[in-house]
């Protein structure tokens, strides 16, 4: 299977070699058959458009009803023949979703099980053992998953306990990936994903949880059960737990990506990937309050969180669990704006009274192509590629929208067309 390398392309030069796909949870599929018929159902229609003449990569979402059954002989081989045929390869995974993602009432049963539980482990463990035998040879592999817990379960006395078994959990995973780079030097590394009311949800607190449990926690572990010493055991750790950086969630909650990066960066965190995806967001200091409000209310359906963070004019947050929460607070004279997590079209940037995140994406994809470049680089440097990332933060791209079936009808396009305009709109940017 010729997928050394997942290289994307404009229409007349070819960008940096960061692997770009979109996540499969936007597919309806729990089994592994209704995955399996999505998957090829859709590939090969979004391969032609956008990569007819290279291999394609794939964000392979598996719930853990399809995952027992993909780890099975038969149906690994019959998918990885498929693969080979559509040249098409799978180099990330998302295991935030562990059960049905579409249909059911979601809401925060999307963190259930959480870190704290066997049975997210033991899910976990076999999505990687699954990504090591598909994933190309020479490419590294990472798997996205929940912020630990939702804080909405817990009490403060709570916490404890929960992060520290969270962590020992964790732990677990990066002895299993730092046991399957031994045996095969496949590099692969678990990508916690922060979200807003996650037990992580921002920068700090991801911060917080590397210092004060992943490092002592993790490497007391790793040091009874591989005998490494206190450098190597921090290192495996830093190199195996990585984040996800998802530039709708950090956008919710007010963060600057620049800011972000450089921040994980001085600590040593790695991001692992990067899910491109957009919120809404509104000022609400407008005489046009009241439409605003309603245009907000429309988005209010009942399977998905979308949690609310409001600003106030004193620049304070408030925190809310979902937005019909937030209505009940319409009244309130001190917000300034709302930003709310639907995952919406990364390609457009407003929805008549309200916007979207999308400007954090533009942020982002610049400072992945620019930003991160030494002071003094010409873009004429960066086309010709005599200027290089001081840093690179990751190379696994993976736009996530996957509230399609759940957005205003005079705003929905048939799947395949969708996927296929973000994944050029993605492109564009980063060629400018």
């Amino acid at each position: 299977m010729n997928c050394q390398k997942g290289y994307f392309y404009t229409l007349l030069m070819q960008i940096d070699s960061y692997y770009l796909t979109y996540c499969t949870n936007i597919h309806p599929a729990e089994t592994w058959e209704d995955t399996e018929a999505s998957l090829r159902q859709y590939i090969p229609q979004i391969k032609k458009a956008v990569a007819p003449n290279q291999p394609m990569g794939i964000g392979l979402r598996l719930s853990h009803i399809a995952s027992e059954t993909l780890a099975q002989d038969a149906p690994f081989n019959r998918f990885k023949l498929w693969l080979a045929e559509q040249n098409a390869y799978v180099f990330t995974m998302n295991g935030f979703p562990y059960g049905n993602f579409h249909h059911d009432v979601v809401k925060g049963d999307v963190h259930t099980p959480d870190w704290t539980t066997q049975q997210r482990l033991d899910y976990t463990i076999r999505l990687f053992d699954i990504l090591a035998a598909l994933l190309p040879e020479g490419m590294d592999g990472g798997i996205s998953t929940s912020p630990l817990s939702y804080k909405i379960w817990h009490k403060d006395a709570d916490v404890h306990q929960v992060m520290k078994q969270a962590t020992l959990n964790i732990a677990v995973v990066a002895e299993h990936l730092h046991n399957i780079r031994q045996h095969t030097g496949q590099l692969l590394h678990l990508d916690i994903e922060p979200e807003p009311d996650g037990v992580l949800e921002s920068t700090q607190e991801v911060i917080n949880f590397y210092r004060h449990w992943l490092i002592p926690l993790g490497t007391a572990y790793l040091k009874e059960h591989l005998g490494l010493s206190d450098k190597a055991a921090e290192e495996c750790l830093k190199t195996h737990i990585q984040i996800c950086y998802d530039v709708c969630h950090f956008a919710i909650v007010y963060e600057e990506p620049t800011e972000a990066f450089r921040e994980l960066q001085a600590e040593g965190i790695k991001i692992g990937k990067i899910q491109i995806s957009a919120a809404l967001k509104a000022s609400l200091n407008t005489p046009q309050k009241q439409q605003v409000l309603e245009a907000f209310s429309s988005f209010a359906e009942p399977t998905y969180l979308h949690q609310v963070v409001q600003k106030n004019t004193d620049s304070t947050f408030i925190h809310f669990d979902d937005l019909p929460t937030a209505l009940e607070h319409v009244d309130d004279v001190e917000a300034v704006e709302w930003r709310t997590h639907f995952h919406v079209p990364v390609f457009l940037d407003s929805y008549g009274l309200l916007e979207s995140t999308q400007d954090d994406i533009t942020k982002v994809l610049y400072y992945l192509q620019a930003g991160c470049r030494p002071a003094g680089c010409r873009p004429a440097d960066r086309v010709a590629g005599q200027c290089r990332p001081q840093i690179q933060v990751t190379t696994h791209l993976e736009v996530e929208t996957y509230t399609w079936e759940v957005l205003p009808q005079d705003i929905q396009l048939p799947l395949a067309e969708s996927v296929i305009r973000e994944l050029q709109w993605v492109k564009q940017h980063m060629s400018k």
